[in-house]
């Protein structure tokens, strides 16, 4: 008799494990997001956001995704990396010649808090492909990609070009700007 109840007992537990009665909540992946630039609020995220001027800064913010739905931050827990993409690794000088970007902490910064912020030396990445146009074409050359990570999992990468650094006068640009 006692065989059948610890049988019994054990085909309950296997039936409710089976039906995934208990709940899981697992980190399933992070998301990098951007929340200021230059201390204002981020309402839309795009795949790049600009580094504007000499002390400007872009905020980041580390959003767990666990398999129970929800979102928890994870931005002081993450560790952030921020490289020269290899992909655009350039700046433009002032005779509208390409140098590559220097690796960081030159020219951009990341603080363990997920804090971007420009620094000296000052580095303009965007180029005007129209500068006997009407109007600037503006693409960029050169950008920082930065990801985060946490418990093994790392982030979609977010790309930051720069325009810290004046950019070329032309008929397309006469204020001499660096990017749009």
């Amino acid at each position: 008799m006692r065989r059948k109840a610890i049988s019994a007992s054990l085909a309950g537990l296997l039936i409710l494990s089976l039906l995934g009665c208990g709940t899981s909540n697992h980190l399933q992946s992070i998301t990098l997001v951007v929340t200021e630039m230059n201390g204002q609020p981020v309402k839309t995220q795009t795949g790049f956001y600009d580094l504007l001027g000499l002390g400007g800064t872009v905020q980041f913010a580390v959003l767990g995704n666990y398999s129970s739905g929800k979102q928890h931050d994870l931005t002081t827990v993450s560790k952030f990396t921020m490289i020269v993409d290899p992909d655009a690794p350039f700046a433009i000088d002032g005779s509208g010649g390409f140098y590559n970007l220097p690796d960081p902490p030159l020219t951009a910064q990341i603080s363990t808090t997920g804090l971007v912020t420009a620094v000296e030396p000052a580095a303009c990445s965007w180029l005007n492909s129209n500068p006997d146009g009407d109007k600037p074409a503006w693409a960029y050359v050169g950008d920082y990609k930065v990801t985060a990570s946490f418990q093994g999992l790392t982030s979609q990468p977010i790309y930051l070009p720069l325009a810290s650094a004046a950019g070329i006068v032309s008929n397309s640009n006469p204020t001499g700007a660096c990017g749009p």
